[in-house]
């Protein structure tokens, strides 16, 4: 799964980032490695750059950057009943 997968208001870790392309390294330099949690705080529509929380500061991606973040899929909350 990718940063450009998660939904908007959701917080994952990041996993790691493919280093085939050159923006990846900037990236790194950014915040972005690995053990890292990451959120997704808004998107743009029609599929335009994302807004995400790294490090306590927010940070504009485009699609094509954040499907370079890989991240551990978020699992659902599982509601608990009290007795």
């Amino acid at each position: 799964m990718t940063l450009a997968d998660l939904p908007v208001g959701t917080c994952s870790e990041i996993l790691g980032l493919d280093t085939a392309n050159p923006a990846a390294f900037r990236l790194l330099d950014l915040g972005f490695v690995p053990g890292t949690p990451v959120t997704v705080i808004r998107r743009a529509p029609m599929g335009g750059p994302a807004e995400v929380m790294i490090r306590g500061y927010r940070l504009g991606l485009r699609r094509d950057e954040a499907t370079l973040v890989q991240i551990v899929a978020p699992r659902e909350k599982k509601s608990r009943k009290r007795r």
